[in-house]
């Protein structure tokens, strides 16, 4: 067993994503010192675990070997829980491979003792294995490539409120009554609950013998696809759903019917689906041994599973991957330098309550709470992207009436939440341009703010001016109509607008400042 009393830390690459968020505050739980790795300090920063006296952050990115030896340095041990299966990487493959190769040379340049890795089920000898499990496999012998003893768990499908696999089947569970799939649905797999995939992570710290081995994990539970939407239907209280398995609906057309029906990103539905064509069940039982646990029931993770979301007691997501990259002209201080005009359309109100009392409202803004005002313009908007291959509405919002920097929240993902004062959003849905949605809370004498609301773009072509120009007249409505629903909401009187304005370019393209209540490097 290693010694927790020793001062070298563990490194957790990939601190904010599902896996990496949940797995920090365990192993600070059970003594360990963490060091909790992101491309974001400020998204870093925001999660409870970063205040915990023996976690430390750090900021690297896989792809740069300087970040990384000096985020490893002087660390015993370091968990890879990071992939690249998002919208803005074409080929998550090969960024995933060269990640691996770049963390596996750091490591050992930074002297770590052992590497632990979450990756897929797989038999690499199937030609039919899908790509992304193949691509899984290969990460585990890149990260093997250099002399450090690399610990590889292979994991079927991870079950537990906010994964990915668990939202696209309750989506189509509880959506669909009838559902005609691929003969997929009869493919066998062994899923295991979040929490036993946590607790063999954090066993493998403990047990030394695990060093250089690689374990199959999975739950009790070996079942086909269609079995797993009949036990989930069963204990969210559902009539039996009609299954029709056809031979000829393609992988193209599943994908399309599980973009429409389910919030999950298209970067992740494509993979999975793909995946589901292989059967992914353990070959293999030996951590059982090294590592007694009480494995859950698929039964049990369904029903704790959704304990959570009644409860809204989910720590992590799927949609927490990712960060909230700001486009160059939002942060210099010369927009065609960054590639050309940005247009805005400012608008101000002033109302009778100071900010403080105005920021709640606005930061329990999107998802159950909608838009305040015109939510079927912000519904049919996300159906059209959804249409186009884009993430929609996404996965609403993960925390009620909190906002933190790189959070997703329905079409938008939060760059900057300074309360009381700021709250800045980037766009995630598809359009021919970058946009971004500004609101600005300034006090004013007398106990009221003036609400400033700054929507820009910056578009691409002749396309994104097309765009911009088509929705000038909707905007014109929208917006203000927003800012008046807003103020309701927050228990305040509009006293004068929301009228025009325009930002002068100081405003409209600022230095973010860094608000010390974010947390951050210590």
């Amino acid at each position: 067993m290693m010694n927790k009393e020793c001062d070298a830390p563990v490194l957790v690459s990939g601190a904010t994503g599902y896996v990496g968020g949940r797995l920090a505050p365990l192993l600070l739980e059970r003594g360990w010192r963490v060091r909790a790795v992101a491309r974001s300090l400020d998204k870093l920063g925001c999660r409870p675990f970063a205040a915990h006296p023996r976690c430390e952050l750090a900021k690297a990115d896989m792809l740069d070997p300087a970040s990384l030896r000096e985020a490893l340095c002087g660390c015993r041990a370091a968990y890879y829980l990071v992939h690249s299966m998002n919208p803005a990487t074409r080929d998550f493959a090969a960024a995933d491979l060269a990640a691996a190769r770049t963390f596996a040379q750091a490591c050992a340049e930074a002297g770590v003792e052992r590497i632990i890795y979450l990756g897929g089920l797989g038999d690499e000898r199937d030609a039919n294995l899908s790509h992304h499990l193949r691509s899984r496999l290969e990460t585990a012998k890149a990260l093997a490539s250099g002399p450090v003893p690399v610990t590889f768990l292979r994991a079927a499908i991870i079950l537990g409120a906010g994964s990915a696999s668990f939202e696209i089947l309750r989506c189509l569970v509880e959506r669909l009554p009838v559902m005609i799939t691929p003969s997929w649905v009869r493919t066998l797999c062994q899923p295991i609950s979040i929490r036993n995939v946590l607790d063999y992570l954090a066993g493998c710290l403990e047990h030394p013998e695990t060093t250089g081995q690689t374990y199959d994990i999975g739950g009790p539970d070996v079942l086909a696809y269609g079995e797993l939407f009949q036990l989930y239907a069963q204990v969210a209280g559902l009539r039996r759903r009609i299954i029709i398995p056809v031979p000829f609906l393609s992988p193209r057309l599943s994908r399309l019917w599980v973009r429409l029906v389910t919030p999950v990103s298209p970067a992740l539905i494509t993979p999975l689906i793909e995946g589901l064509r292989n059967e992914v069940v353990c070959r293999e039982n030996r951590i059982r041994d090294v590592i007694p646990l009480e494995l859950q029931s698929c039964r049990d993770t369904f029903a704790a599973a959704r304990r959570d979301l009644a409860q809204r007691m989910v720590p992590t997501c799927w949609a927490d991957a990712g960060t909230a990259q700001a486009p160059e002209w939002l942060i210099c201080g010369d927009a065609p330098y960054s590639g050309g005009p940005v247009f805005d359309m400012g608008f101000k109100a002033l109302l009778d309550r100071p900010p403080r009392l105005v920021w709640p409202a606005l930061q329990a803004i999107g998802g159950e709470n909608g838009w305040y005002f015109a939510d079927i313009f912000w519904k049919l908007r996300g159906l059209a992207d959804r249409l186009a291959g884009g993430e929609g509405l996404g996965p609403g919002r993960q925390h009620p009436g909190e906002l933190r920097p790189g959070d997703a929240l329905d079409c938008w993902r939060v760059h900057e939440a300074s309360p009381p004062s700021r709250l800045t959003l980037l766009a995630t849905m598809k359009s021919p341009g970058e946009a971004a949605l500004e609101f600005i809370l300034a006090p004013v004498e007398g106990g009221r703010c003036e609400l400033t609301l700054l929507p820009r773009f910056q578009p691409r072509g002749l396309a994104g001016l097309a765009y911009w120009y088509a929705m000038y007249l909707p905007h014109l409505l929208l917006f203000p109509g927003l800012m008046r629903k807003l103020a309701e909401a927050a228990g305040a009187r509009v006293l004068r607008g929301p009228w025009r304005f325009s930002p002068p370019s100081a405003e409209a393209c600022r230095l973010p400042e860094r608000n010390p209540t974010q947390g951050g490097p210590r």
